[in-house]
């Protein structure tokens, strides 16, 4: 399959790229920053993302979404890095849809993904306990109590916790079960403590203390659980992936433009061949990020379930490139480009975030690595 874009995803790029740079430029990010809006995003803008599809791009057609793939809705993630959009669409329209989609019964599904397409509600996986993701080692427990559940355990980055609706709960189920919990915000025994993280983007700390669920909270079943809470993590590393290869993207083109503008000791800096076999050498690992990229949305577009090995690949070449990319960005802007009043800093924040999200790059070399058998 060819590792490029046909013309209906060509045309929703352009679609979302003309949207976002209209509506949420990067200076909007900063607005919410300084301004220390509640939400941490513009609920305004949620609205309008419903109405352009975004928000329901994964959302079948028969809950009023798009019915679209994962090559489409990282088309979409790709247009937020370039502007470093704060939106639910991460968590919501992309890992929980995705959760719901893979495993919510028809009841689950009828319920929730229509609201989740017309951004009437946010949903969320809680699954990171500790500072780096270890998806298999889970200490929040669900136990069977009477004819329902009693969770137990504590959640760290959250994405957009604090304003979710729902929450998707990944926990231990008896000696090495893993179950998904479906737990609306409000449940008598859920705490939630808002962080802002260093991007100025939203997470939250969650804790879940004696929460009685009933039987119909479990998503899915314990035995399938470990399978589907992969898939649907996949999913979102996938997404992410695309979002920092598109704030990669912006950064590459900002600092081509800036070299091609400053001068120094009478010539323009990107004259100079040092800075040029820098600026190629980027170049050429964007493009062999965007490939990898592509490879694993159709993986995922083809079967989620057998994609790991893929979305390894993008993940941890995503990281890697935009890390690289945003540090080139800086160091060839000079001085200017560590001062919070130029743009080059929140993409460096953003980039550090996105890496950490559902593993970095070094637990997607490892990840690879135990696919192919070492």
């Amino acid at each position: 399959m060819a590792l490029t874009l046909t013309d209906d995803q060509t045309a929703l790029r352009d679609s979302a790229r003309d949207f976002l740079s209209e509506q949420s430029p990067v200076k909007a990010l900063r607005q919410l920053r300084d301004s220390a809006d509640a939400d941490g995003f513009s609920r305004p803008l949620w609205a309008q993302f419903a109405e352009m599809g975004y928000a329901g791009v994964l959302v079948p057609e028969a809950h009023g979404g798009l019915g679209l793939g994962h090559v489409d809705a990282g088309v979409v993630m790709d247009q937020i890095g370039h502007q470093l959009c704060a939106s639910p669409l991460l968590a919501s329209g992309i890992v929980a849809t995705t959760a719901l989609t893979l495993a919510g019964s028809a009841a689950k599904q009828a319920a929730w993904l229509p609201r989740l397409a017309a951004a009437q509600a946010i949903a969320t996986l809680a699954v990171d306990e500790a500072g780096k993701h270890r998806p298999q080692q889970l200490a929040t427990t669900a136990r069977a109590d009477g004819d329902g559940w009693l969770l137990d355990g504590a959640k760290v980055l959250v994405l957009d916790g604090h304003v979710a609706d729902l929450f998707i709960v990944a926990a231990r189920v008896g000696d090495a079960g893993t179950g998904l919990f479906l737990v609306p915000a409000g449940t008598p025994g859920v705490q939630v403590e808002r962080t802002v993280m260093v991007d100025a983007h939203n997470a939250a700390r969650v804790r879940f203390q004696a929460v009685r669920l009933g039987a119909d909270a479990l998503l899915g079943t314990v035995e399938s659980g470990a399978a589907t809470l992969a898939a649907t993590l996949d999913a979102g590393r996938c997404a992410a992936a695309a979002e920092l290869l598109g704030l990669a993207d912006e950064v590459f083109a900002r600092t081509i433009d800036y070299i091609k503008q400053r001068k120094q000791f009478g010539k323009l800096i990107g004259e100079f061949q040092g800075l040029q076999h820098r600026a190629a050498t980027l170049y050429a690992d964007l493009e062999i990020s965007r490939a990898a990229l592509i490879a694993a949305q159709q993986a995922l577009d083809a079967d989620i379930r057998t994609a790991g090995k893929a979305v390894a690949v993008a993940k941890a070449r995503a990281g890697r490139t935009a890390t690289t990319a945003v540090q080139e960005g800086v160091q060839m802007h000079g001085g200017m480009g560590m001062t919070d009043a130029f743009e080059i800093g929140f993409f460096m924040k953003r980039a550090r975030v996105l890496n950490e999200l559902w593993g970095d790059s070094n637990f997607h070399f490892n990840a690879f690595a135990s696919h192919v058998g070492y």
